[in-house]
């Protein structure tokens, strides 16, 4: 597919300004240029055009919010002045795979200001005496070659970055988790002071009952003792009519 076309598809009914990422790796440039990238890509942040068989950066449009760029496994050989002026701010540039043979071509990075990280895996170039202490002089504003500084210590990978960000969250949460959820003493309160007035209800109910148990059985007591008495006086009046007769 040509890299025409596939600009086409990656747009997905989007306008040019609103695209942050773009990647073109293995289509094919007509002529090894850039076809159908321009200047209305200015929000654009990441561009990749790997295998696409680019050998002039010529066409390249002016992207100055540019983080990455990579180009591997093409045949650009000279050229890289352009890219200070088209992406001054780009800090990631990826060169490897390409036809780049000597120091000259890569001195031509030298007004590129802001950038960190250059690999040039794969390049010729490699293969030269002290290649990495000569970059290192050439571009004194790069920290990284190919992966790793001057002290080979190897470049922090910002997907290990975001996960151990990732680890800390989800530290922060577990602590939150060992606590008591929000709400639970309130919760506990309220448990306790309906129990309580249950309790106080209960109580209530057992005083009632007690004192109506009470006040029956002083009823009774009452009707026996006007049994014995209607007994009583029945046995007088026997006993006087027996005196009588």
């Amino acid at each position: 597919m040509e890299m025409k076309k596939r600009i086409s598809m990656e747009l997905r009914n989007r306008a040019p300004e609103e695209v942050t990422e773009l990647v073109l790796d293995n289509c094919l440039c007509v002529n090894g240029e850039i076809e159908g990238l321009n200047d209305t890509f200015k929000e654009l942040e990441f561009l990749s055009m790997a295998n696409v068989e680019l050998s002039s950066l010529a066409q390249l449009p002016s992207l100055n919010k540019l983080r990455k760029l990579e180009l591997s496994d093409n045949i650009i050989f000279g050229g890289m002045e352009v890219l200070a002026e088209k992406c001054p701010n780009l800090p990631y540039l990826n060169l490897g795979g390409n036809k780049i043979k000597d120091l000259s071509t890569v001195e031509d990075l030298q007004n590129l200001k802001n950038l960190k990280s250059l690999d040039l895996f794969n390049c010729e170039i490699t293969n030269l005496e002290d290649y990495r202490g000569s970059v290192f002089e050439l571009l004194q504003q790069i920290t990284y070659l190919d992966g790793f500084d001057q002290e080979d210590n190897e470049a922090p990978d910002s997907e290990e970055e975001d996960d151990e960000d990732g680890d800390e969250d989800d530290g922060d949460e577990e602590e939150d988790e060992a606590g008591p959820p929000e709400g639970y003493e309130e919760e506990e309160e309220e448990e306790e002071e309906e129990e309580d007035e249950a309790g106080s209800e209960l109580g209530e109910g057992e005083e009632e009952v007690g004192l109506s148990y009470l006040m029956k059985e002083e009823i009774q007591d009452e009707d026996d003792d006007d049994d014995y008495v209607e007994e009583g006086e029945e046995e007088e009046e026997e006993e006087e009519k027996g005196l009588r007769g």
